[in-house]
C-alpha cells in the first residue's frame, strides 16, 4: 500500500446518495483517500452570487455571479485532485459535470465516470475520455482499492 493520501474529486449529480456510498466504502476499506466535492446544497450553489454580491433582476446575471464563485471552488479542487469521479444521473442533465470532466481531461487528470448504462450513448464522448466507466458506487470503491493498494 502507498503512503500517499489520494485526493478524489466527486463531481456531478446531487440528488442521490452515491457520494455517501463511495465515502462509506473508502472508510470501510481504510483507504488513504480524502474526498473533495462541489457545494452540494442546491439552493446555496444557485444563490451564492446574489447572496454575497447583491441581487440581480436578470437570471442570466444571477447565474453568472453564482457560477463564477462556484468555479473558484470547483477549479481549485479539480486541479488538486488525483482522480476525478463524474456521476451522471438520469433525472437531470448535468452540464456542470460534463464541464468538470472536460476540465479534468484538459489537465490530464484521470477520470472515472459513473452512470447507468441506459445513458451510455449520450455520454460516449465523456466516457471516451474516462479511464473507466462504472455503473455503481461500489465499483468505484473497487477501482480505488485496486489502484491504491493493487488488490482485487
Amino acid at each position: 500500500m502507498t503512503s500517499q493520501i489520494w485526493s478524489i474529486y466527486l463531481s456531478g449529480e446531487i440528488h442521490t446518495d452515491w457520494r455517501e456510498r463511495i465515502e462509506a466504502g473508502i472508510k470501510a476499506r481504510d483507504l488513504p483517500v480524502e474526498t473533495l466535492s462541489p457545494v452540494t446544497d442546491h439552493a446555496s450553489s444557485d444563490d451564492c452570487g446574489v447572496n454575497i454580491l447583491g441581487p440581480e433582476d436578470n437570471d442570466f446575471w444571477k447565474d453568472k455571479k453564482g457560477s463564477g464563485i462556484n468555479a473558484i471552488r470547483t477549479r481549485t479542487l479539480i486541479e488538486a485532485a488525483d482522480v476525478v469521479i463524474v456521476r451522471f444521473g438520469d433525472k437531470y442533465k448535468q452540464w456542470n459535470a460534463a464541464f468538470d470532466a472536460g476540465y479534468a481531461a484538459a489537465l490530464g487528470t484521470p477520470i472515472i465516470t459513473l452512470h447507468d448504462p441506459a445513458i451510455n450513448h449520450a455520454l460516449k464522448e465523456v466516457d471516451g475520455a474516462a479511464m473507466a466507466v462504472a455503473e455503481t458506487p461500489e465499483q468505484i470503491v473497487d477501482i480505488l482499492t485496486y489502484v491504491i493498494e493493487g488488490k482485487l
